[in-house]
């Protein structure tokens, strides 16, 4: 298995492409999980709503379920060869986010989110472990000038790697919540995905009570 994945110059060209094309199995299955989910394709982008009429109501779900996209910085991850960067042949593997979709419920003042985050783990020359641990992060940001971060929450997802080195993974984050917001700022609001190496960190141990 590790002999397959450490395949130097093959996965060192699989890298400088950003995704590989998806065996008709697996894009089956993943668009079926999306469809599932969503009521849409997951092959194709999410398009944008068209706009209210001029002079008339927002449309509901302009009001909430805001935009997903990627946060600028976090569209890829890497692990590099202990205690080296995830550079060049060092390269243990890259994970990379390709599709987003999501899906609001109101329940009075609150609203709940499911973001749905597909993508691909490619390992690298230096040999990927049989299991990869993926750390995501999904959030809900007021922007503007002055950004606010409404909610958010880490997650890992664990993908299993195969001999051809390179797996698809879809995630999707079932509790995201945060309250409605009023309408002078809901169009401002917007979902942002990424990865985020510090969900991979264990979480502080609750402190004793002193005596």
């Amino acid at each position: 298995m590790r002999n397959a994945l450490r395949r130097g110059p093959v996965i060192a060209l699989a890298l400088s492409i950003s995704l590989a094309s998806v065996s008709p199995v697996a894009a089956q299955s993943l668009t079926d999980r999306f469809k599932s989910l969503f009521g849409g394709k997951s092959d194709e982008p999410a398009q944008a709503k068209p706009p209210s009429a001029p002079g008339g109501p927002p449309a509901d779900d302009d009001i909430d379920c805001p935009q997903v996209t990627v946060r600028a910085g976090a569209s890829t991850y890497g692990v590099g060869a202990t205690g080296k960067p995830a550079v060049g042949n060092d390269v243990r593997f890259q994970a990379s986010i390709s599709k987003m979709a999501r899906e609001c419920v109101r329940n009075g003042g609150e609203i709940t989110a499911r973001i749905g985050i597909q993508g691909r783990v490619i390992a690298g020359p230096a040999g990927a472990p049989s299991t990869v641990e993926v750390p995501l992060r999904v959030a809900v940001v007021q922007g503007g000038v002055g950004e606010k971060v409404i909610a958010s929450k880490a997650y890992r997802t664990t993908v299993e790697m195969s001999e051809n080195g390179s797996v698809p993974f879809t995630f999707v984050a079932e509790d995201l919540s945060y309250p409605v917001p009023s309408a002078a700022v809901a169009d401002t609001y917007i979902f942002y995905v990424g990865f985020d190496p510090q969900a991979l960190s264990p979480e502080p141990k609750p402190r004793g009570k002193k005596k």
